[in-house]
């Protein structure tokens, strides 16, 4: 399987050579994706499965796009790890334990700074969510591709 997605992704690498090296391209390519994934079910999530709606969870209520930030991130995490692992950082010789704990600690982190975006942004400024997440994750991405590269796979 892994095989089969480098070929696919490297297929097209061609056009980008003279601009990216491989693995930044590789890292677009797999972020992008999981990019693309994530606005998807954000967007799937706020508006069919909370329905735009506050969720009750008993102990506190939770905001539609706050859920489907919450809802979401664990999925996109597990896609996004096993693609920096194998796809983009398949050469860190740090152990697979060390690499997810490192990559969690920055998925906190930058589901965080999602958080306080979003406040920011929807509860405070009055932006439409899915474009305030779209806007949110650039921010994020950016912090995430340093991190990832000098931290959890260096």
């Amino acid at each position: 399987m892994i095989d089969i997605l480098l070929k696919i992704i490297d297929s097209f690498y061609f056009i980008f050579k003279g601009i990216l090296p491989l693995k930044t391209y590789r890292y677009a390519v797999c972020g992008g994706g999981n990019l693309v994934l994530d606005t998807v079910l954000y967007f799937i999530c706020f508006h069919f499965i909370f329905c735009k709606e506050d969720v009750d969870l008993g102990v506190i209520v939770l905001s539609s796009h706050i859920a489907s930030l919450f809802f979401v991130f664990p999925i996109t995490f597990l896609i996004g790890f096993l693609l920096n692992r194998y796809i983009v950082f398949s050469t860190s010789q740090l152990s697979v334990t060390s690499q997810l704990l490192r990559y969690l600690t920055v998925g906190i982190i930058t589901l965080l700074i999602s958080y306080c975006s979003m406040k920011l942004l929807v509860d405070i400024l009055l932006l439409y969510p899915t474009p305030s997440r779209i806007l949110t994750t650039v921010i994020t991405v950016l912090f995430s591709y340093i991190m990832q590269n000098k931290f959890s796979f260096k």
